[in-house]
């Protein structure tokens, strides 16, 4: 078997919060993915014009930014908590109401993932609206990737483990630097099998099926549809804030 070049990087996925010891460095660019539906609540939040994003881990932390007069989402088993303005509906984060809002989101699962990697080289939030923009990013940087799924309350759930397939095959259609764990390469293939109706695909799953009995298909429709924006948030201290441009070039 040969053995990777020593100046090759890696391309690697996670299939579960709970798992994330095992891969943690202080290297890798962690991705956090939660595709139904924190991740891509947090992209449309700043598409529409949100200044910052605050996750927590807790309801109790949650109502604590609410009291002091923060605009809330709280979101527990697919559901809104009671006496939050918001759960973690994508179209609950479009429109004026988050416009320049710093906006505080605690969610069952997403913003789990992203208290366990805080202290990671970089996190950055990926959903499929951001998907192109995203990987553009992430070969520019030149550095480890580590695709974390959040899954469903620490186990694996098939809607993350696709967008990471996906992340993994169009990365790897555009550039031969990077080395691909065996958890990516498994992920290619399985997204491989979905890319012409990932929606259908996932007809069967768990949280799909979960979100279909709270009448949310319309939020899986749209958190499945790819490029809706080329914002990417980045985790600075225990604030998403919007990637700003490396370079900005002035024409006169």
């Amino acid at each position: 078997m040969t053995e990777p070049k020593p100046d090759k990087l890696t391309l690697d996925a996670c299939f579960s919060p709970y798992l994330y010891p095992i891969y943690e460095d202080n290297h890798s660019i962690v991705v956090i993915i939660d595709i139904l539906r924190a991740t891509s609540a947090i992209c449309t939040a700043f598409e529409h014009g949100a200044e910052k994003v605050i996750p927590v881990a807790t309801v109790e932390e949650a109502m604590e930014y609410k009291s002091h007069g923060y605009l809330v989402g709280a979101e527990r088993n697919g559901e809104v908590v009671d006496g939050f303005d918001f759960g973690n509906s994508p179209f609950s984060y479009m429109g004026e109401k988050v416009k320049g809002q710093t906006v505080v989101i605690t969610t069952t699962n997403g913003t789990h993932a992203i208290q366990v990697a805080r202290h990671a080289y970089k996190v950055v939030i990926g959903s499929f609206l951001n998907i192109d923009a995203l990987c553009n990013w992430l070969m520019e940087e030149n550095k480890n990737i580590l695709l974390l799924c959040s899954g469903w309350k620490n186990k694996f759930n098939l809607e993350d483990a696709l967008f990471a397939g996906a992340v993994t095959e169009k990365i790897s259609s555009l550039s031969e630097t990077y080395q691909h764990g065996d958890a990516c390469l498994a992920l290619k293939y399985l997204y491989q099998l979905a890319e012409q109706d990932p929606y259908k695909f996932l007809n069967h799953s768990s949280h799909k099926e979960r979100l279909a009995r709270l009448n949310l298909k319309k939020d899986i429709k749209y958190c499945l549809t790819p490029n809706q924006t080329d914002v990417i948030p980045v985790l600075h201290g225990t604030t998403l804030v919007k990637m700003e441009p490396k370079f900005s070039e002035v024409s006169e």
